[in-house]
């Protein structure tokens, strides 16, 4: 009997999230404008009629990425702020904090996002909207929780802990921020001042008047 033969059919497509993923690749590679469905359904090999089921439109496919780019940090930022609670040392356990902030905010792909997503802020603004309130002011408002936590155990002064969140995080990320932003670079550029620099201004301000920094 002869050997079974395999039929070779068409790999099947990417839906759902692989889809995401796939769309969001092809965006960043050609931007908004420069992206059309028929590229991202041959990207994702499936019909363009299948794609536009899953996605009405190029507006709800861009915001459907956006979205599950937020979603996909969501939290992310919990474990290192735990750790940052539990410090026995509150300024080594905020530059280590701030180090994987400037890290994390700076890495290429999200900064690759953030300029996307920018780039279509005027004209999608529920979009951007939804990104900055999703990443950016969850991440502030789960910082300010740690820094109250702090202050309530008298390791900081922070009579108003989301601005305090929203200085940390400004004072570690600002500078390098803008520079690799507006100099179209994701490259690390060697002028940001070390995170330690950042700390110490933050708790130049913040730091507890008469008590040490030590548990």
């Amino acid at each position: 009997m002869p050997p079974e033969t395999r039929r070779r059919g068409r790999p099947s497509g990417r839906t759902g999230t692989d889809l995401l993923d796939t769309a969001r690749a092809v965006f960043l590679e050609h931007g908004y404008a420069g992206t059309t469905m028929d590229a991202i359904a041959a990207r994702a090999q499936i019909s363009k009629a299948s794609l536009y089921r899953e996605h009405p439109s190029k507006d709800a496919l861009f915001a459907a990425i956006v979205r599950a780019w937020a979603d996909a940090g969501r939290d992310a930022m919990r474990p290192h702020l735990q750790r940052l609670e539990s410090a026995e040392d509150t300024r080594e356990g905020l530059i280590a904090l701030a180090e994987i902030m400037r890290a994390g905010i700076l890495g290429r792909e999200v900064l690759r996002m953030r300029r996307l997503v920018t780039s279509e802020a005027e004209r999608l603004p529920e979009v951007a909207a939804a990104y900055l309130e999703d990443s950016w002011e969850r991440n502030i408002r789960a910082l300010a929780e740690t820094l109250r936590a702090l202050a309530d155990r008298g390791r900081l002064r922070a009579p108003d802990p989301h601005l305090a969140a929203e200085q940390l995080t400004w004072l570690v990320i600002g500078a390098p921020l803008n520079r690799r932003l507006l100099a179209g670079t994701d490259d690390p550029d060697g002028h940001a001042a070390p995170v330690a620099t950042a700390v110490d201004l933050f708790l130049a301000g913040y730091g507890p008047e008469n008590g040490p920094l030590h548990a």
